[in-house]
């Protein structure tokens, strides 16, 4: 494939943090008064941030309505969440199969390597240490990082413009609908992975360049390079 840099999402792209944020959100909801949820119903509440997390595991559900809860209630769960997770992140995370030796394939391959999640910034750099990724990206950027996230293409240009590349020359590689919108409003070509987080929806619905089932497969595309785009 003809590029220079893969901008990459995080949780359900590199790694399987669910376990991790299930911990955090029951304990939020103990903390709170509320039942706690078996994991596979918050499994389905991951990949739009953690503030949207903390709403669906107040509701019980994906979809909050409008004036379902406060700003004041959401602000308060959140704050308990983000105590939690810091508690105990990492500590349950995994990386997905074939993804620390296939980030370590496409560096060799001099490739640029960027990062850009939904995730709380401050939460990142220790899941990064911890799989020894902290110098793999050229760039990290978190959800909090600039004003607006993904599916905003704005997170995607900031990386273009700080490493010197054009969206032409770049890649975004995601598992759920935030980060192919976000490469498709930057105008860049995406590459989907189905194993992730996308809430029941089959990440091929939306279209990417292309869309793999695991991560051994995207790289080797990569490698391989692709002559619709060479």
């Amino acid at each position: 494939m003809d590029k220079q840099l893969l901008i990459f999402d995080f949780d359900g792209t590199l790694i399987d943090s669910v376990p991790d944020l299930a911990d955090a959100t029951n304990a939020m909801l103990t903390t709170l008064g509320k039942t706690p949820y078996p994991l596979n119903s918050i499994r389905n509440w991951v990949g739009n941030g953690s503030r949207m997390l903390v709403e669906r595991a107040l509701v019980g559900k994906i979809e909050v309505l409008e004036g379902e809860l406060t700003k004041e209630s959401i602000d308060h769960a959140e704050q308990v969440f983000f105590d939690a997770y810091k508690n105990i992140s990492g500590s349950k995370t995994v990386a997905y199969p074939g993804v620390d030796s296939g980030l370590r394939k496409l560096q060799a391959a001099e490739y640029k390597l960027a990062l850009v999640t939904n995730k709380p910034m401050r939460f990142v750099p220790k899941i990064l240490q911890s799989f020894g990724w902290q110098d793999i990206f050229s760039e990290v950027l978190g959800g909090d990082s600039l004003p607006s996230k993904k599916p905003d293409p704005a997170p995607l240009l900031h990386v273009c413009e700080a490493l010197n590349v054009t969206p032409k020359q770049a890649v975004m590689i995601g598992d759920s609908r935030n980060d192919i919108l976000a490469g498709q409003n930057a105008n860049m070509d995406t590459l989907a992975l189905s194993y992730g987080y996308n809430y029941g929806q089959d990440i091929r619905e939306l279209n990417p360049t292309e869309a793999f089932d695991d991560f051994s497969a995207l790289v080797d595309y990569l490698l391989k390079g692709s002559s619709a785009n060479s």
